[in-house]
């Protein structure tokens, strides 16, 4: 018999989806702004939902050089600066999108998105594994993910070590306009922990700009990485 979970989340209706998009889009649920969530309630092992709300307000603080704890009062302010993020700037964005927006428009966009996007982000993934990565590393061999795997949507790429593997994921310099702005999300953090429970290396981020690796600092740290596993592999 199937066990029934019981769920605590609230059920916003038809506003989920527009309080969900101007959220990520201004990154009021990032670390830097709530803490590592996940990371914080695997640490707690809370019993019952009261249990996780004091661990959380007890030892949660923002993630970055400057941590600052985090208050009842913090998740009041992000709140608020949503809502004014959403009455300010989304909706009159979107009224003027929707007061314009044709036929022709929703058939080009699916076309683009199907056809166009998908070849410029093949070409991007290509040329950074083969003319950034490659070049760099000749002696490690860089296979593109397996599709069936549960990692997959976050793992382009992976590169070899013997037996053992790190993983790679590419993403287009606009997805980071700066690069210090960016974190990994609570469920692509496990994503990748799952990736290194299972390969034994870590994963990293590369930015793609123009297919070349625009955060060429990561060589530095992949160079490392790549010297601990043939280490570990030669025991």
């Amino acid at each position: 018999m199937k066990r029934e979970i019981k769920r605590h989340s609230k059920d916003f209706g038809s506003k989920e989806k527009v309080l969900n998009y101007a959220c990520q889009t201004y990154q009021l649920s990032r670390p830097n702004k709530v803490g590592a969530v996940m990371a914080l309630i695997r640490e707690c092992q809370p019993k019952s939902l009261e249990e996780w709300e004091r661990w959380y307000f007890e030892k949660a603080k923002t993630e970055g050089k400057a941590p600052l704890k985090i208050t009842e009062e913090t998740i009041k302010e992000l709140g608020e600066r949503l809502y004014t993020k959403i009455t300010e700037i989304v909706i009159p964005e979107w009224q003027e999108a929707f007061k314009n927006l044709t036929l022709q428009d929703c058939v080009d966009y699916i076309y683009n998105l199907t056809i166009h996007r998908t070849y410029d982000g093949f070409i991007r993934e290509k040329l950074v594994t083969t003319e950034g990565l490659g070049k760099r590393f000749p002696g490690i061999r860089f296979e593109e993910s397996d599709p069936q795997l549960d990692h997959a949507g976050d793992i382009d790429y992976i590169g070899w070590v013997g037996s053992k593997a790190f993983g790679i994921q590419i993403k287009p310099v606009t997805s980071k306009a700066n690069f210090g702005n960016y974190s990994a999300s609570e469920r692509m953090k496990a994503s990748f922990e799952s990736f290194t429970d299972k390969y034994g290396g870590k994963v990293f981020i590369i930015y793609s700009l123009d297919g070349e690796v625009g955060n060429k600092e990561v060589f530095v740290e992949i160079e490392k990485e790549i010297a601990r596993l043939n280490k570990s592999t030669a025991r």
